[in-house]
């Protein structure tokens, strides 16, 4: 058996994987490539009309912006210059800063001609070289020599990196170089929002500011996905610049507007960034360009939905590794920077992308979190009273943890092989009684986890989603579902059930022709597991569940209905087991060699001898009285009609999460159960979240549990907050899955007994007052 001493309860960075943190190099900012609005200017009949010789006059259209503001560009029948080269393509990329997706141009030239004059800015501090003058058409270009070309926009920037690079730029360092051109000019006060669409008088306010929806990308089961378009339904305005205007610091209250989407601080004196940036979450676009910032803090890795991060023209000599969360980058502007060469060397020749996922695999990883805290809520009086301890975990199986979908996590942390063990060393650190696992594939289940946990005295049931009696051997066993281990020399198996939601909903004579049933209901194969347990000991029985609910927010009827079938099946059964006749034959035997030793060390077995003298069972008048542990992955919030149904019994026919769906009796009279169930965190107000990912965090996870039978007394609490301001999400390396473990201990009520009343004999004084 493996030695699993460094996973010690309380022993704080011992619990989890120990990863060297590097704090000098942190940094974590996904960011897509979007072209930027360009030097590109369109020929006016005015004689002010700004040239390459010559500054725009003071009346002159390019002092108010770097086009025509009036103009419906889309429409431009003018043919525009960018950068030395002329064509109406290039206005198409004028426009790209507007957040319209940019097209390369193919043809590049003179990328490698250096200019001396402009190498003689390098040294120059930004407020002498780029602020002196303040319009767009000038910049930091006025102190040089009055005549274009292509290689003085190219390459005649301040710590150029074309040095001592062998191979040739690519077409994303090309578009770096255009962009880095354009900020060096967009030095006017508010620069970004002087040509944003929004400042057309012709845009209604609360419109989305000009912003280009992005394709969604590929979701796994996530229950309250929460888009961008969200933060702009409940804003006005998501975007915010703060260019150009010599700010030295920024108040970290900016930071408190969580809802931004993109926030420019551009040509400024900042020196650093607080680390309360990594609270924008919502974040696509950031532009700290010309600016005297020397360190990016480690927080900007929870920046995950970042698209563009520009950092042109600073003082930063490293990087930090938490850049590598940034998956969805794609420009990440360097240029002007003394980062190692290495660095630019892979950004040049290959893309921002590559250079994040070399941040990624290489990145140390954060340092371990201190252990979770165990919350007792009561103490146990008295040692012999019988308890009872349950886990529920939702281990993120195998065939979801892609790449493409934990973008920001190493693909040495998605690994399964590494994953798994993980989750077996919690699961042994924690030695529950019955511990419920969700998202377990059959193969798991058989391969690795029922043979593992068995060394620690588990048995198990596992049942594979429905879909899987369609599908052959080989693909079936790839087929996730819910598994219940439970503690054999403690509790014996009575009996086990599957509730199939979608089987059962079809077969339910009220819902028969009820078109959601068929649309909704069926097409959905998620499971609920049950196991009826006795302890062995005490003669106490239990009703153990395990769940997954149908993940998706927009079927809240059909997550009400799977929850109230699992209730209707639980009573049923209930009513059945409550009549089950007392068990005879619950003794346990573990084999005991010559020398006494019971861990089977020796060869030759002399005798079994039994653990423990069982007790009688008991017996109960109805299901209702049986204790209840319910655990599973709801994908429900507390504020949703799964948890009022559980919590207080019904819920109306009319219930907002219903609709005006019709799901026979449910939508006609209403659902209800007769449990008494309660969250076992529900008296700490439930955890922060159970599941932790960069667009969700929230409470989809469950134990709940009779409160007419069971008394909770100790919880596992929650995750360090400091460690999670550097984690922008979940899996990683301490954290095998995108949910947490949720763990709680109980004692068993002991049933009060009628009391019989019994009539008073008052002896021979009642004698006595009848002969008088």
């Amino acid at each position: 058996m493996a030695d699993y001493s460094a996973y010690q309860r309380g022993a704080g960075q011992t619990f989890y994987p120990q990863h060297t943190q590097n704090t000098q190099n942190i940094r974590n900012l996904p960011s897509r490539a979007r072209s930027p609005t360009t030097s590109a200017r369109i020929p006016f009949n005015n004689p002010d009309t700004p040239s390459p010789s010559r500054s725009p006059g003071r009346q002159s259209p390019q002092q108010f912006g770097m086009y025509n503001q009036g103009q419906s560009h889309a429409h431009q029948p003018h043919s525009v210059m960018m950068n030395g080269r002329t064509g109406p393509q290039n206005f198409a990329m004028q426009q790209m800063g507007l957040g319209k997706p940019f097209q390369h141009n193919q043809h590049h030239q003179n990328q490698h001609q250096h200019h001396p004059q402009h190498q003689d800015l390098a040294g120059n501090s930004h407020a002498g070289q780029y602020n002196h003058q303040h319009n767009i058409s000038s910049g930091g270009m006025s102190n040089v020599q009055p005549h274009f070309t292509p290689g003085h926009l190219q390459n005649g920037t301040p710590g150029s990196v074309h040095s001592g690079l062998n191979k040739p730029p690519n077409e994303h360092w090309a578009e770096q170089q255009r962009m880095v051109q354009t900020a060096r000019e967009m030095t006017q006060a508010h620069s970004h929002a002087r040509i944003h669409p929004s400042v057309s008088k012709s845009i209604v306010a609360g419109t989305t500011n000009g912003i280009q929806k992005e394709s969604d990308k590929e979701e796994r089961n996530r229950p309250a996905a929460q888009g961008l378009e969200d933060g702009k339904e409940q804003h006005i305005w998501t975007i915010l610049d703060f260019g150009g205007q010599n700010l030295k610091v920024i108040t970290p209250a900016l930071f408190n507007y969580t809802f931004l989407t993109k926030l420019y601080l551009n040509c400024n004196k900042l020196t650093y960034l607080h680390q309360a940036i990594g609270q924008l979450r919502n974040l696509t676009h950031l532009d700290l360009s010309l600016n005297n910032l020397q360190y990016l803090p480690p927080e900007i890795g929870m920046l995950v939905n970042l698209k563009q991060l520009l950092l042109f023209d600073n003082h930063i000599e490293n990087l930090p590794y938490e850049l590598g969360s940034l998956y969805q980058l794609e420009m990440l502007g360097i240029e002007g920077n003394p980062i190692p060469d290495e660095q630019k060397q892979i950004i040049m020749e290959q893309g921002t992308t590559e250079l994040i996922k070399h941040f990624r695999e290489n990145a140390p990883g954060p340092e371990a979190p201190p252990e979770r805290d165990w919350i007792v809520l009561d103490e146990i009086q008295d040692s012999s009273q019988e308890t009872v301890s349950a886990l529920s975990y939702n281990i993120l199986c195998d065939k979801y943890c892609t790449q493409s979908q934990y973008g920001y996590t190493p693909s040495s942390a998605l690994s399964w092989e590494s994953r798994r063990e993980l989750i077996l060393a919690e699961l042994r650190e924690r030695d529950a009684d019955i511990v419920c696992l969700q998202e377990i594939d059959q193969d798991s289940f058989n391969e690795f986890f029922r043979v593992a946990l068995a060394h620690n005295d588990y048995k198990g049931v596992f049942w594979p989603k429905s879909r899987a009696r369609t599908m052959a051997e080989r693909e079936a066993k790839l087929v996730d579902g819910c598994a219940i281990f439970f503690k054999n020399t403690k509790y014996i198996l009575l009996d086990k059930q599957l509730i199939d939601f979608a089987n059962t909903a079809i077969n339910r004579p009220d819902m028969k022709g009820e078109h959601d049933i068929f649309n909704r209901v069926m097409p959905r194969d998620d499971i609920g597991v049950l196991a009826f347990l006795e302890n062995r000991a005490t003669g106490s029985r239990f009703i153990v569940g395990n769940v997954h609910i149908f993940w998706n927010p927009a079927f809240t009827d059909v997550k009400l209905v799977q929850v109230a079938i699992l209730l209707e099946g639980i009573k049923k059964f209930a009513e059945l087991w409550a009549k089950v006749p007392a068990c005879k034959n619950k003794t346990v035997y573990r084999l005991k060699d010559s020398d006494g030793d019971t861990e089977g060390d020796g060869e030759e077995v002399k005798e079994a001898v039994p653990t423990e003298e069982p007790g009688p069972s008991k017996e109960y008048a109805e299901g209702a009285d049986i204790p209840v542990l319910l655990c599973g992955d709801f994908n429900s919030l507390p504020s949703s009609g799964v948890y009022d149904l559980i919590t207080h019994g019904n819920v109306s026919n009319a219930h907002v999460d219903l609709g005006t769906r019709k799901y026979g009796n449910f939508t006609r009279d209403g659902i209800s159960h007769p449990f008494s169930l309660k969250s076992s965190y529900a008296s700490i107000g439930e955890l922060a979240f159970t599941n932790y990912v960069p667009h969700f965090r929230g409470v989809l996870d469950y134990i709940w549990y009779s409160t007419n039978t069971l008394q909770v007394v100790g919880l596992l609490g929650e995750i360090d907050k400091s460690y999670l301001q550097r984690v922008p999400g979940f899996p990683n390396y301490h954290f095998p899955s995108d949910h947490v473990a949720l763990y709680a201990q109980y004692i068993v009520k002991g049933r009060k007994e009628a009391k019989k009343v019994s009539e008073v004999d008052f002896g021979p004084s009642r004698d006595r007052d009848r002969r008088n």
